[in-house]
């Protein structure tokens, strides 16, 4: 199924005449870039935002910048237990959950960076939302709710070639940093699709994104100073954030988004993922380590 967006449409676009009184939308990396212009291009069409941002300030500054009454959250992503933290207040909430978007991430630091026993490009991009999304199924409502999970065409085009090297999620045995990264965004990716199959039954629509290279975010913060200067270049022929922001836009809120399921997404269209993305076996063997992971570092 194709919409009549592209590349070049903006989450404005995207939204023009929708109105989301009523919904609720879970956005993580809300505070800039793409994901600060979905929030206030969802926060405009009336949707109540819980806004998540790496700490508690910045989620209520980028609160205090848009109309409505949303709920500020800190939340680290980088450290498991402030995410665990963050799921119990989401909870205290007591009302469901229309959307989420796991939107923030983090791209190839210049130098190996270890947390929770895993590479931090893999705690932060796939990990972390891992575990804040399956741990708010139940708020997410049945036949409406979706998910809508941040990728790259990185999880394509750097990512190694067998998809996940599950002997090397700590990255000790040799660091590159854009094969992590690639391999963080594989992760996502296949999470969704196997996600997508696990809630069928609920009629729950899961689709990952590739938001397109842009301009204006946080993403590369952490890349090498030669890399900083080449990026500076490349801004200028680069997507605008509302351009970035218009494909998770599109999911969250227009009827497309609720029809189609299990889809990795570019320019606002359905597009060809990784082949392995196909590959059930690896989509389990991903989970069973996540959730191993996850008993390791957050005991009961």
């Amino acid at each position: 199924m194709s919409s009549p967006l592209n590349a070049k449409s903006t989450a404005q676009q995207v939204l023009a005449g929708l109105q989301l009184k009523g919904k609720t939308i879970l956005l993580t990396g809300s505070n800039s870039g793409i994901g600060l212009a979905s929030l206030k291009c969802l926060a405009e069409a009336g949707a109540t935002m819980i806004c998540l941002a790496r700490t508690t300030e910045a989620a209520r500054r980028t609160v205090q910048s848009i109309r409505g009454n949303h709920v500020p959250l800190g939340c680290d992503l980088s450290d498991l237990n402030d995410v665990r933290d963050a799921v119990q207040k989401i909870r205290q909430l007591q009302q469901p959950i229309d959307v989420i978007i796991t939107n923030a991430g983090l791209a190839a630091p210049s130098s190996l960076q270890v947390k929770h026993g895993v590479e931090v490009q893999f705690l932060v991009n796939y990990l972390a939302h891992f575990y804040l999304v399956t741990e708010l199924l139940d708020r997410l409502p049945d036949n409406a709710g979706r998910v809508v999970i941040g990728s790259s065409s990185a999880s394509i085009q750097q990512a190694p070639k067998e998809g996940l090297m599950f002997d090397n999620l700590d990255g000790r045995q040799f660091y590159r940093p854009f094969t992590l990264y690639g391999q963080s965004k594989f992760a996502t990716a296949l999470f969704a699709k196997e996600l997508s199959r696990r809630v069928s039954s609920r009629g729950i629509s899961v689709n990952s994104v590739h938001p397109g290279a842009t301009a204006g975010t946080k993403l590369n913060d952490n890349l090498s100073f030669p890399l900083k200067i080449l990026m500076s270049i490349a801004r200028y022929f680069m997507k605008t954030p509302e351009q970035g922001a218009a494909t998770q836009c599109l999911l969250a809120a227009l009827p497309v988004g609720r029809k189609v399921t299990g889809e990795y997404w570019a320019d606002c269209q359905v597009a060809e993922g990784n082949p392995l993305l196909d590959d059930p076996l690896l989509a389990n063997e991903l989970w069973r380590v996540s959730e191993q992971i996850l008993r390791r570092e957050l005991p009961a």
